[in-house]
């Protein structure tokens, strides 16, 4: 009787954990670029680990992604001091980003997880980009 009592209450955990470990699994994992110039840019993702947070005092030019096919998925003139462009709709694997920021360009890696489609709830990602007219 306790070994039928403890076996079961084993597979309840092990049930317990193993999907509370799948509901949080990250959606994307960031590689910041560590040289002393690129602290200019901030450069991060957001609490949910779906939008990518860009933000400095020179102005974005452009921003563009090349993915581990060496295609770009993303590709966006900015012309604003901060933006916040969103991940969702980027294949699973690597892409390299590149921000343009006269005269540099920051380069970055992104990380995407999970498929594009397998988060149904954020179906419709728009980017919001902010001036900071001085």
């Amino acid at each position: 009787m306790k070994k039928t009592l403890v076996v079961l209450i084993l597979i309840a955990c092990f049930d317990l954990l193993s999907s509370s470990a799948y509901a949080q699994k990250k959606f994307a994992l960031i590689e910041k670029n560590v040289n002393a110039s690129a602290n200019e840019l901030f450069h991060d993702l957001s609490t949910s680990k779906d939008t990518l947070i860009l933000s400095g005092d020179k102005w974005i030019r452009k921003v563009y992604s090349i993915n581990q096919d060496y295609k770009r998925e993303t590709d966006e003139y900015i012309n604003a001091n901060s933006v916040k462009l969103p991940l969702t709709h980027l294949s699973k694997g690597k892409h390299v980003f590149v921000v343009e920021q006269m005269p540099m360009k920051i380069v970055f890696v992104i990380k995407v997880l999970r498929d594009k489609n397998l988060d149904a709830k954020i179906k419709d990602g728009k980017r919001t980009a902010a001036r900071n007219d001085d």
